[in-house]
């Protein structure tokens, strides 16, 4: 018996969606149209007050909810709109002058990532970018070699999206460390299906989004810095919410806070916090250690299947270096994923990588077999020529 399936009638769109597409867009809790009544309640009725009443509050209060999955104490994590954003903050705080200008990355990274890292070259950083050697994975001895003196940040992703291979944090810190560089971790397809600790790890920043595991919804991103850290940086991308004093609204310099809200910028998006709560109150209830574990075995059910059913699997198989996602390189991918669509399959495609499914703790095993038996329909009736050629959403 799965427990974990008792969730499913907190997502309306399961009962009648074959849903595996978590690590893109997670399913709505039922619950969250009563969150986003509750703002609409709320500023219906007590208008400029809700500021003063919580409003002001919520990018630490929500931040804290998402805290209580990475392992942060209370205070260290403060929402924002977006990874870009609030990787763009954390970017703000350095000076990419020689000789410690290098920001290391990999070719495997996030592109929204990678463009940041790029448009940093204006400002003197050198991009030291770690090839994959097939696609899936990053060596982790490429990543140590890459970290030297001159390093300035080391901006990964936890778990790559392309193919869902889990990089090894913990060793990537340790080296930075050593030659006094940072590290910013993309958190994004690790955060609610893969455990981590980020005190413990000794993480310097995090960002990540509430799009997709933590079933949150867009408009909700979070940043966290680690608390020693606060003093010594001040973002250049700021804002009067940044400020020590912001009601105060003095000119001039930045008088930045001593809190998180040294990390804050502008006006916080107020409805996507509201909207964000219930997923991380579910993934905090229902548990990430049981969702890992029930990810590990369904993953492992989906390769199987793909495989028998001779299907190229793009993900790792070891089940310690996978996370939730499940890439499946299949012939004419983007097409097939809109007959699949059609048919209330929901998978996604990436170029060069393949179709990604994800099952998570409120999918069931037959489910899976399902997304298989139609992949093979889908081929064998050429039901995907019904569809143009291009990427699929």
């Amino acid at each position: 018996m799965d427990d974990l399936l008792q969730w499913r009638s907190e997502f309306p769109i399961l009962d009648q969606t074959t849903y595996l597409i978590s690590h893109s867009l997670g399913a709505m809790p039922r619950r969250t149209r009563e969150r986003l009544n509750e703002y609409a309640d709320v500023w219906s009725t007590r208008g400029i007050r809700a500021w003063s009443e919580g409003w002001w509050e919520m990018p630490r209060s929500v931040g804290d909810l998402v805290g209580c999955i990475i392992g942060a104490v209370p205070g260290e994590v403060i929402m924002h709109q977006n990874v870009s954003v609030g990787a763009s903050l954390v970017m703000s705080c350095f000076d990419f002058r020689p000789p410690r200008n290098q920001i290391v990355t990999e070719s495997l990274n996030f592109p929204s990532n990678l463009y940041l890292d790029h448009a940093l070259e204006r400002n003197g950083a050198e991009v030291v970018t770690v090839p994959t050697p097939d696609g899936i994975t990053v060596p982790l001895e490429a990543m140590l070699e890459a970290i030297t003196e001159r390093t300035q940040i080391v901006s990964l992703s936890h778990v790559i999206f392309k193919s869902a291979f889990i990089q090894d944090l913990a060793a990537i810190i340790a080296k930075a460390q050593a030659v006094g560089a940072y590290v910013l971790a993309d958190l994004y397809q690790s955060a609610g299906t893969v455990p981590l600790h980020v005190g413990e790890l000794g993480l310097d920043f995090a960002t990540g989004g509430s799009v997709k595991w933590l079933l949150g919804g867009p408009g909700a991103g979070y940043l966290y810095v680690r608390r020693d850290l606060w003093p010594r940086l001040e973002p250049k991308l700021t804002g009067w919410a940044a400020h020590a004093a912001p009601f105060n609204f003095e000119p001039g310099r930045q008088q930045y806070a001593d809190d998180i809200y040294r990390f804050a910028h502008g006006s916080p998006a107020i409805p996507a916090l509201y909207a964000a709560r219930s997923g991380y109150e579910i993934i905090a209830e229902v548990g990430v250690e049981r969702i890992r574990a029930k990810s590990q075995r369904q993953t492992a059910l989906l390769i199987d299947l793909a495989l028998a059913a001779g299907l190229k699997v793009n993900s790792p198989r070891q089940p310690e270096r996978r996370g939730g996602t499940v890439v499946i390189d299949v012939p004419h991918g983007a097409q097939v994923v809109k007959e699949l669509q059609a048919r209330d399959v929901l998978v996604d495609y990436r170029p060069g990588a393949g179709l990604r499914a994800s099952p998570h703790f409120y999918t069931r095993d037959d489910e899976l077999e399902r997304l298989i038996r139609e992949v093979q329909d889908v081929l064998a009736t050429r039901a995907y020529e019904k569809h143009p050629a291009g990427a699929a959403h």
